[in-house]
């Protein structure tokens, strides 16, 4: 079955045609929300609650992109997740160093050698201390913009604000991890500084 067929099976209860909505795009959406909680439990957590709230609220699902559907989803739930405790998630840089692969799929290159794979991880956590530093909209809108790549139209749907404010926001978002990674230049593998002005 297509997409669509799923979804109509779903909805009329038929939960074999709901996991297979699940295993395709559970990676999206656990990486998604990774990267706004900064925690792979937070993370996990976020994604099993979204997937429930996706489920119980299929029958209003009315047709578009049913992957905005799920990110939007999701992005409320860490967005309210982050409100409920009122600060943004703080996670050491050590807290990184054994991350589970297996957990995110999406995080594994087995094309690459050991030393290309340390220095990506190495990236990886300093740009992921710098989403943290973000306010949560903002946050969100990067994320589901550079992690994703999803469109401003789609982002503006999933977040529900108006396109000129996923714009501005992403302008804002992007400046404050640029001006983080500019001084954060010493934790970056050599291939990954910054040289003068230039941008991320």
């Amino acid at each position: 079955m297509d997409e669509s067929e799923l979804i109509a099976a779903a909805q009329r209860g038929q939960t074999d045609a709901f996991n297979e909505l699940v295993l395709h795009y559970q990676s999206q959406v656990y990486n998604l929300a990774y990267r706004i909680m900064g925690d792979p439990a937070a993370a996990a957590d976020a994604t099993q609650e979204a997937f429930i709230s996706a489920y119980q609220s299929l029958d209003r699902f009315r047709g578009g992109s049913f992957k905005s559907y799920l990110m939007r989803i999701v992005a409320n739930q860490c967005y309210d997740e982050l409100r409920r405790y009122k600060r943004q998630p703080t996670t050491s840089f050590e807290a990184f160093g054994d991350v589970d692969e297996e957990a995110n799929p999406a995080l594994i290159n087995g094309d690459e050698g050991p030393e290309s794979h340390l220095q990506r991880q190495q990236m990886s956590h300093v740009i992921q201390r710098g989403i943290n530093t973000l306010p949560a909209d903002q946050r969100i809108t990067l994320v589901l913009a550079d992690v994703q790549g999803m469109a401003y139209k789609e982002i503006a749907d999933a977040t529900d604000v108006a396109l000129g404010t996923v714009k501005s926001r992403l302008a804002r978002a992007r400046a404050k991890l640029r001006d983080y990674l500019r001084q954060e230049t010493e934790l970056l593998p050599a291939k990954y500084r910054l040289e003068g002005e230039s941008t991320v």
